[in-house]
């Protein structure tokens, strides 16, 4: 497993395995399997529901826990200094640990920007006071990051994203490198482009044949040409899966290269159509909900 160092000098495995919209009696056989088969990074959320079902996995793995990095995120219901700061009590009890390895803000909430900046003080606070080893942000485009930037000390360490070759996100993932914050795609194997809600013309990234042209070259699967696309340009991936099977071919991924001409293939899928909501979009009207006690 390659691994990255974060701003701060943590080292974060480059891929782990995702758990959004895994029903929680499910979350645990994928979690079980995933670390079985040599996963070290597990992504979660507050809102995803199965937090407790991810560190049941964990603890019954039999890995020590300092070998697994666990990631998981704050809801914007959640935001606001003290509110954060009970948020991650909230997480880290359901996770079972004392100490999360990346906490990040699960999206920007612009629309009410005065919590969003509470929420990230709180993450700097928890940082200071060890009880996480980096904090970042999700779906944080550039007007957020420098509105985030100019409130705040710590520059996040992570910024998740939805990215793959349809939605590249070329103007935050620039402003990212420029200030040294680990892009992390979400969706890397573009499974938002055929989700139900796409729409009529849905097109699934991983029939697109650029890429199954690739995957026959390279004797490999569509989604692990994917992932090495988001690897060889140095991010972080999250692909997602309650399949055994799909789970190993995802980690499959580290004994192959794409050459330059087959980057650039891929670059030039670039539809710009997000699949995902607008971040402006987020608002606690329209996606607030409580997030249960631990």
């Amino acid at each position: 497993m390659d691994t990255l160092t974060l701003n701060n000098g943590v080292r974060m495995p480059a891929l782990g395995l995702g758990v959004f919209q895994t029903p929680p009696d499910e979350t645990t056989a994928a979690v079980s399997a995933a670390l079985e088969l040599g996963y070290r990074h597990i992504d979660t959320a507050a809102a995803y529901g199965n937090e407790r079902e991810v560190g049941r996995a964990i603890h019954e793995s039999g890995v020590p826990r300092e070998d697994v990095f666990i990631e998981t995120k704050i809801w914007i219901s959640d935001f606001g200094y003290e509110e954060t700061l009970h948020g991650f009590d909230k997480s880290a009890a359901k996770l079972g640990v004392d100490q999360i390895d990346l906490l990040i803000l699960h999206q920007a909430l612009p629309s009410d920007f005065d919590r969003t900046l509470g929420a990230y003080r709180a993450l700097e606070r928890l940082l200071a006071d060890g009880k996480v080893r980096a904090i970042g942000v999700s779906n944080f485009m550039v007007d957020h990051l420098t509105r985030l930037l100019d409130a705040t000390s710590v520059v996040p360490a992570v910024n998740q994203l939805e990215i793959h070759p349809y939605f590249q996100q070329h103007a935050v993932l620039d402003f990212d490198d420029k200030h040294d914050i680990l892009n992390q795609a979400w969706s890397p194997i573009g499974g938002i482009t055929h989700y139900p809600g796409w729409g009529e013309d849905r097109k699934s990234v991983l029939e697109d044949p650029v890429v199954t042209g690739i995957a026959e070259a390279h004797g490999k699967s569509p989604a692990q040409v994917l992932l090495r696309w988001g690897l060889q340009q140095g991010r972080s991936v999250i692909p997602k899966s309650t399949k055994r099977k799909r789970i190993a071919e995802n980690i499959d991924v580290f004994d192959f290269e794409l050459t330059p001409a087959e980057l650039a293939a891929l670059d030039e899928l670039e539809t710009g159509r997000r699949g995902g909501p607008e971040p402006e979009d987020v608002t606690l009207a329209s996606f607030g909900k409580p997030i249960p006690e631990a």
